[in-house]
């Protein structure tokens, strides 16, 4: 049987071969049969005409047919859509070199049309045609050029206008100051100004005398004054600024206007083609669904696609031939462990510093990989406020604060009150001042001093002082820590105090308290503003801890609020017990994962760029959010302190807390120690000790049997020089209370 098939094979190939060789023998007769000579000069006619007609243009339509070609061949003619624009600069240039064409007799008919004449007109013609096809294939370019001008031109105008002022007037200022007796500062103040140089219009010669004075003379205290005013005639004026209490609460036109619009790129979907590419050079199926662009980064959405397992099946048709399919086995989605292990080679695959995977994002099947945008956006303040999500916050809180942007664009709030305290860290220079400066004046675009005060401590002496002079502060600005610890004493005697107030009205919390009261009825909210708690702890170690998680315990139905931020997120800064009360954390860009884990308890935070972008992980949420911060400049700053400091400040009384916690001579003193009672039992036994003894004895470490055996020598100290105590006193003195007071109840 196999040979009959395979003599039966040969034979039908030999037959094949003989129908070839009469076809092709065939056509060799027909083309010898052919007039060549007719055919050749048709040809030659057709091309002469076409030459005439188009030139070299021909070979730019040739080229404009088979582009859609060549993008349907590879899967690619949506970008005819997408990029419409350029094509049609693309089309627009064509139609210039075609003209070009036509200048060196090369044209043809429709060339010649273009260019009209060969000539100067013709040469104007084609230069406008170029530049329309470069603004339709380069927009953006063209946007920046325009940019650029016109801010050449205003700065043109404002340096002559500058030159036009200050060249007719020559001023010279001679200050009397020896002259004046020492009381009159009306006329110490005003320097006498003589003008040398007379110009024509003499009516306008005291304003022209006056503003050149002032550009000319050194910042003084009249002149800080002067600009308070100034600010205060412009926003506290205004029909915008509310009324609360006697109080005008800063209109939102005082800050600067926002500037971010739309967020993205215009290479993303390339970016997003690219990912799709890494992922399945890999072996891993998925696909780009979704496209958030925001300021600082772009956010990816990924939707893990399936496993398919197959089997090859072979079966036999009705002629006994042999035919294989393959056939679905089991479908199962791509493990989500499988996208996030390839974190670095997405990021070599669209050459990005680092990218940060969310996996998955909360609320989405999918999963968000974080790609850093090449040109970063600023997020105003007041963008941020002006948003229906920050807008609907504030109406329900008093302590409402504007976060940043995430990652989509969306804004970002939070409610001080509902924190109840939040933990800031981050690297030197990632942005952990400008977030304490944007919360300090969102919380003043909102509240009187009636309704809210801050206590600031601020070691590096020039990050918060700016705003001593707003009506809100309790004390001066703290710079020292010493004070710094005593503030701490004295807010743990005002939580105290603020209960025993409550236990009075029989109110559950401040708000219940404030409810029927007005003005300074009110008690206001306590925010505690700590720029480095790095150095508190340095300052005092034990107390500074102790006194931090009492307050965030205890305090937050009394209206204190902390808002703690330091550049050292070890454990001997942020201990255990710190962090166990500082559930509303956030974190900027830190320098290892050691450091992220312990401000966050999870990596991510090495990841971030700086400059603002942060990691905020509120008490409700299972996983950090990434945002970019408000920025807040210092010109807008500034603005605020003026607007507040030229209201009523005399009126609201600061706390004198070094005169408050003299008048309690138990409370400024640390606590004494527990086993300090057990050391004067020993005291007794034996005629002298020594430390080696004391941590022998109570089994403690050598620093704190040194501080022991040091307490009991003041105290035989004191003995000896007044006596022995009286035992009535022996028997009052009980067990020191948490603010160290041995005084009976």
């Amino acid at each position: 049987m196999a040979r009959k098939k395979d003599n039966g094979a040969t034979e039908g190939s030999n037959w094949d071969w003989f129908v070839y060789a009469v076809i092709v023998i065939g056509l060799v007769v027909a083309i010898l049969w052919i007039p060549w000579k007719d055919i050749g000069g048709w040809i030659t006619d057709t091309a002469n005409v076409i030459w005439d007609i188009f030139g070299l243009g021909i070979i730019l339509m040739v080229c404009a047919a088979l582009t859609p070609i060549f993008l349907i061949w590879h899967h690619r003619f949506t970008l005819l859509f997408k990029y419409w624009y350029r094509w049609l600069g693309i089309i627009v240039a064509s139609l210039g070199a075609w003209g070009i064409f036509a200048f060196y007799g090369m044209g043809g008919t429709v060339g010649t049309a273009i260019i009209g004449e060969t000539n100067g007109w013709g040469i104007f013609r084609i230069v406008l045609l170029f530049l329309l096809a470069f603004a339709l294939i380069w927009p953006r370019a063209v946007r920046f050029i325009f940019r650029r001008l016109r801010q050449s031109i205003k700065t043109y105008n404002a340096e002559r206008k500058q030159r036009a002022a200050s060249k007719p007037v020559i001023v010279r200022e001679v200050t009397r100051q020896k002259e004046l007796p020492a009381g009159s500062e009306s006329e110490a103040e005003q320097p006498w100004v003589q003008q040398l140089d007379q110009p024509e219009k003499p009516r306008k010669q005291p304003k022209a005398i006056k503003e050149a004075a002032t550009a000319n003379e050194e910042p003084a205290p009249k002149g800080l004054k002067q600009i308070a005013q100034d600010v205060w005639k412009k926003y506290g004026q205004s029909s915008s600024a509310r009324m609360i209490d006697g109080w005008k609460l800063p209109p939102v036109d005082i800050l600067d206007a926002a500037t971010d619009g739309e967020y993205g790129q215009p290479d993303n979907v390339q970016r997003a083609r690219r990912i799709e590419e890494a992922l399945k050079s890999y072996g891993v199926d998925a696909k780009v669904v979704q496209i958030n662009a925001g300021p600082t980064v772009t956010q990816f959405g990924v939707e893990p696609g399936w496993d398919i397992k197959t089997r090859e099946v072979r079966e036999r048709d009705k002629d006994g031939n042999v035919n294989s399919h393959l056939e679905e086995v089991s479908r199962t989605r791509v493990k989500v462990e499988r996208i996030t292990s390839l974190a670095n080679d997405m990021a070599l695959a669209l050459a990005a510093p680092s990218i940060r995977i969310e996996a998955p994002v909360p609320g989405k099947s999918m999963i968000g990989i974080e790609v850093p945008n090449t040109v970063t956006g600023m997020v105003s303040l007041r963008g941020v406020i002006e948003t229906p999500v920050f807008q609907k916050l504030e109406s329900k809180s008093k302590l409402a604060i504007a976060l940043g942007k995430g990652a989509g664009g969306e804004a970002g709030a939070a409610d001080l009150a509902r924190m109840p305290h939040l933990l800031i860290a981050g690297a030197t220079g990632s942005g952990k001042t400008v977030c304490l400066n944007a919360t300090i004046c969102c919380l003043l675009m909102h509240n009187t001093p009636d309704e809210l005060r801050f206590i600031m401590v601020d070691p590096k002496r020039v990050e918060l002082t700016p705003f001593n002079s707003i009506p809100h502060l309790a004390t001066p600005v703290i710079v020292n820590a010493e004070k710094a610890v005593e503030a701490l004493r004295w807010l743990e005697v005002e939580m105290d105090l603020r209960y025993q107030m409550l236990a009075k009205a029989g109110a559950r919390n401040i708000d219940g308290y404030n409810k029927d009261k007005k003005g300074k009825e009110r008690m206001p909210y306590l925010v505690l503003v700590i720029d480095e708690l790095a150095d508190l702890m340095m300052a005092g170690y034990d107390e500074v801890e102790r006194i931090l998680c009492r307050l965030a315990q205890l305090s937050r139905a009394v209206g204190i609020h902390l808002v703690v931020a330091t550049q050292r997120p070890s454990v001997d800064v942020i201990t255990g017990l710190i962090k166990a009360n500082f559930p509303t954390r956030l974190s900027f860009a830190v320098t290892s994962q050691v450091d992220s884990r312990t401000i966050l308890d999870t990596v991510g935070a090495e990841k971030l760029l700086g400059k603002g972008d942060m990691l905020y992980a509120p008490t409700e949420a299972a996983k950090p959010k990434r945002l970019q911060g408000c920025f807040v400049s210092d010109p807008e700053t500034e603005r605020i302190v003026y607007f507040w400091g030229s209201q009523k400040a005399e009126q609201v009384t600061q706390i004198n807390i070094e005169a408050t916690m003299a008048n309690m001579p138990g409370l400024h003193e640390p606590p004494k120690d527990a086993l300090l009672e057990q050391a004067r039992k020993l005291v007794e036994d034996q005629d002298q000790i020594s430390a080696s003894f004391l941590q022998r004895k109570l089994q403690v470490g050598y620093p704190r049997a040194a501080r022991l055996k040091e307490l009991l020598d003041n105290e035989r100290m004191a003995e000896e020089s007044e006596g022995p105590p009286a035992p009535a006193q022996e028997e009052s003195t009980g067990d020191p209370g948490p603010g160290g007071n041995n005084n009976p109840v």
